[in-house]
């Protein structure tokens, strides 16, 4: 990988070829930056581990960077913050370098990436048509091989349709795994800082850095201890059926029907479901009371701004006309939304996701500014509902339709992140590399839980994830327990021990609890040697147990014994 001082040289150098100005706010000077990857590479030097390190980032302007003006599109909503929004700091923690501010659909309210007095942006691979919104500079910047990673924000969609309108990644975690302190709000309750990247990997690398729970942002949550850390086996994917594609175009339908062959011939098991509770759920967000949280967040500035030349007319027209509703149907509305987000959990239930195209069409510039809320709308089809139903998605490129390029979007419940990044490689032909959250504790298995064995089904409902196929150090022995069904019992020895062939899974602090609880006598959990140094938990056997059992370390494992049974 070049250096942080070549990967910032190239970047400008392609910044001055792309001739974009509209994709930025404010851009650091080459300078500047240049001096911090010097720095960084000093610091590399000197045996510092940053997993990011010179991974150059775009930040959308509603999104706060020390010492640069954070305007949400507007300038006269302009300030300038000492401190970065968490998410950038953790960032930079780790490594990565701030191009600068990207710009937006004004105070994050649109889907089209047009609503900005710095300029429409245009799409990166057809300047003809929108970048998609409101993280239009964050999508553009990325896909012009400017940043590697770029961070938007997603209330509707702003976190997927881009990447949709660009061929790239667009990872929108659970609600309050990345803090949003340091963000200006566009709807509060509903709103989640995400990720644009060229693929899977990088985006998941920026994302697993930034997820964490923040003191200062009371509405921030950490991964739970029983959290999924892998699909089923098989795993199992709803799709929507034909009354829910019914809004695509026939080539839509057909890029849509393709990314599902992708699951089908990677094993996964693919039902349709009736999605229009969801697509109802989605009209709550501006056509019913909710869209009184974007009043609450900047409708008081709006409102004393009406006329400036700088507000733009179909964002104020949105958030003004909120005024006026009454306190009494946004609790109606509110009431409403739980009643969709147990019937979600319900048609959800027993799934790893639920994929979905992403958008619908690919407007050109022209087409929305004849009708700016109506292409609106049809944008947000399929993204509206995600952040309302307390729902995690990965949006991923699905090639092409009707001459621009598709994508398809694995929705999965709250926490489930992981599931969803899974199956989303299966679509992109890639998989991440490791397990988003770092709540995985590491379980040696050497028998009946090992995969293809009987009592596989055990980890993999737990949502346990596979790490390695491995060996222990040179400090064991094996014997063939009499139990039912039959399994190894490991001991730790002295002296004339081997190593002994295993699989190192991860699993929640939950699950292994489960298996604590329910670990019939004579099996015991404790600490295993790897053949590496590294200690992890494993299952072993009492002593007494292994008195009179045969002695089958000569074989190296579990299988290989099993296997000689049969010759």
């Amino acid at each position: 990988m070049p250096a942080p001082t070549e990967r910032v040289r190239a970047a400008y150098r392609r910044i001055t070829e792309a001739d974009r100005p509209e994709v930025w706010i404010a851009l650091r000077p080459e300078q500047e930056l240049s001096a911090e990857a010097e720095a960084l590479e000093e610091r590399l030097a000197s045996g510092e581990e940053l997993p990011l390190a010179g991974t150059l980032v775009a930040v959308k302007d509603n999104i706060d960077v020390a010492g640069l003006p954070t305007t949400a599109g507007h300038p006269g909503f302009a300030y300038t913050p000492e401190v970065s929004a968490t998410a950038v700091r953790r960032l930079t923690g780790a490594g990565a370098l701030v191009l600068g501010k990207t710009n937006l659909d004004q105070f994050a309210t649109g889907l089209v990436g047009t609503r900005s007095p710095y300029g429409a942006v245009r799409n990166a691979l057809d300047p003809t048509r929108i970048s998609g919104g409101s993280s239009s500079g964050s999508a553009v910047a990325v896909a012009l091989g400017i940043a590697d990673v770029a961070l938007g924000t997603d209330t509707a969609g702003s976190g997927r349709v881009p990447a949709a309108l660009h061929g790239l990644v667009g990872l929108k975690p659970t609600l309050g795994l990345v803090p949003n302190t340091g963000v200006v709000p566009a709807a509060e309750p509903y709103d989640c800082v995400t990720v644009f990247a060229r693929d899977l990997a990088a985006g998941q690398r920026a994302l697993k850095v930034m997820t964490g729970p923040d003191p200062r942002d009371p509405a921030s949550r950490d991964w739970p201890a029983d959290v999924r850390l892998a699909p089923r086996n098989p795993a199992r994917t709803a799709v929507p059926d034909a009354d829910g594609l019914a809004p695509l175009s026939d080539g839509e339908r057909e890029a849509f029907r393709t990314a599902v062959a992708a699951l089908t011939g990677a094993g996964v098991q693919v039902e349709e479901v009736d999605i229009a509770p969801l697509l109802e759920a989605a009209r709550l967000l501006y056509d019913g009371a909710l869209v009184a949280e974007r009043y609450a967040a900047v409708g008081a500035f709006l409102a004393e701004h009406r006329d400036s030349p700088y507000t733009d007319p179909t964002v104020a027209g949105i958030i003004l006309a909120a005024a006026e509703l009454p306190a009494t149907r946004l609790a109606a509305d509110q009431h409403r939304l739980a009643g969709y987000r147990s019937l979600a959990r319900e048609l959800l239930d027993g799934f790893d996701g639920l994929l979905v195209p992403t958008t619908v069409g690919h407007p050109t510039l022209a087409e929305v500014a004849a009708d700016p809320v109506g292409e609106n709308s049809r944008l947000g089809t399929y993204t509206n509902f995600v952040n309302l139903l307390d729902l995690a998605a990965v949006a991923v490129p699905a090639g092409t339709a009707d001459g621009h390029t598709f994508g398809v979007t694995v929705v999965a419940p709250a926490f489930e992140d992981q599931a969803a990044l899974d199956l989303a490689g299966l679509i992109t032909g890639g998989e991440p590399v490791q397990a988003l959250p770092g709540t995985g504790v590491e379980l040696a298995v050497f028998g009946a839980h090992l995969r293809g064995q009987p009592l596989n089904h055990q980890l993999t409902e737990l949502g346990a994830r596979f790490v390695e196929a491995t060996a222990t150090s040179g400090d064991y022995r094996m014997v063939a327990l009499a139990t039912t069904p039959p399994k190894p019992g490991l001991l730790r020895v002295n002296g004339g021990g081997s190593a002994l062939r295993c699989e190192v899974w991860s699993i929640s602090p939950a699950g292994l609890g489960t298996f604590l609880a329910a670990l019939p006598a004579p099996m015991s959990l404790g600490a295993v040697t790897l053949a590496d140094g590294r200690t992890v938990v494993g299952f072993g056997c009492e002593p007494a147990a292994a008195e009179g059992a045969e002695d089958i370390t000569r074989h190296g494992g579990w299988p290989a014994y099993r296997e000689s049974l049969r010759d």
